[in-house]
């Protein structure tokens, strides 16, 4: 895999090709100021000063004297001046203005996503438990805490044979609407090898769907005609996977591309299945076919496609760290 096949996945990229067979989106270039707040951990968590008096989150600094357990040390009083100010918060409010307005535009709610990746994992912080935001600051709140985002930040092209990049020369913010009713059943990983749509895989394999079962060949049948027409002609790489939503209408929207291998995960497949010779011209459908097929559930609710809990892994620490968090909480709560 090469440094081009990754950056054609990015969604400021592929979107304006593929608009009107994707979702609609609004992508906002970011600042190289809020790239550095984003990956700058040295201080306490501040989410920006808002410009707006209608923000449902507040401007929120982490302030340990509000936290139950805080206990007053002893210090003098030239050591107190020197703590009790907290620095200032950020401030962006020619891109907050922006945002703002983009989500008005797109129906008053939206997903976010950076150039690959949506801060899945922190959905958890959010007010609503989801990643669907309707301020500026809502969306900075799950940025900011994504460990997953560290990936386009940091090390989109760690996997690359060229290595000519260590990250992108800029970043975008891609605000896409958000669809209350979307059926997750209805999402689908493609994997296209030398051109040939090779495998399609259930997105969501920590459910089993009857209806998925119900309608497989014809499921089958409709997202291999949306990639014969839509999709192959227009997608310059020869291997790389693209994500789809099917609709009641059987109508195919297209929500992301994504680079072969890399830090895409196979779910129904495995890799070396999907690269074996036997898989150049058989294209293979794969889903949960009954309750016991259901991969399990993670206690991070990240969804199974978005980890690599492989020993050694990011994640593998994460999680590492979470038990050892959730072993203190129990030992606190119990004294």
């Amino acid at each position: 895999m090469k440094d081009e096949e990754v950056s054609r996945c990015q969604i400021q990229e592929w979107y304006p090709r593929f608009k009107s067979t994707s979702i609609k989106t609004v992508i906002h270039e970011l600042p190289e100021s809020f790239v550095d707040y984003l990956l700058d951990d040295s201080g306490p968590f501040l989410l920006p000063l808002s410009i707006s008096n209608n923000d449902p989150l507040p401007n929120r600094i982490h302030k340990p004297e509000e936290e139950e357990d805080y206990t007053i040390s002893e210090q003098s009083d030239n050591e107190s001046e020197q703590t009790s100010t907290p620095p200032p918060p950020p401030s962006f409010p020619d891109l907050e203005s922006e945002i703002n307005k983009s989500i008005e535009t797109l129906g008053g709610a939206i997903f976010p996503k950076l150039n690959w990746s949506s801060p899945k994992d922190s959905a958890w912080i959010s007010p609503n438990g989801l990643l669907k935001c309707t301020s500026f600051s809502e969306i900075v709140l799950l940025l900011k805490s994504s460990d997953s985002l560290i990936h386009d930040l940091c090390h989109a092209y760690d996997s690359c044979t060229d290595c000519n990049m260590t990250r992108p020369a800029r970043f975008f913010l891609a605000l896409r609407k958000w669809y209350p009713s979307l059926n997750p059943a209805m999402e689908f990983r493609c994997f296209v090898r030398n051109s040939i749509l090779v495998g399609i895989s259930q997105r969501e394999v920590t459910g089993f769907y009857p209806i998925l079962v119900e309608n497989k060949d014809n499921l089958e049948t409709v997202i291999k005609n949306f990639y014969v027409n839509n999709v192959c002609t227009k997608f310059e790489s020869e291997s790389y996977t693209f994500d789809v939503y099917v609709k009641k209408d059987e109508i195919v929207k297209l929500l992301d591309f994504n680079p072969w291998c890399a830090f895409t995960l196979p779910l129904m497949f495995t890799w070396e299945e999907l690269e074996s010779e036997q898989r150049s011209t058989e294209l293979e459908f794969r889903i949960v076919e009954s309750q016991l097929g259901v991969r399990p559930g993670l206690k991070t609710a990240v969804p199974y496609d978005y980890l690599d809990t492989s020993e050694g892994s990011g994640w593998d620490q994460f999680l590492r760290n979470a038990d050892e968090e959730l072993r203190r909480q129990t030992r606190s709560s119990g004294a």
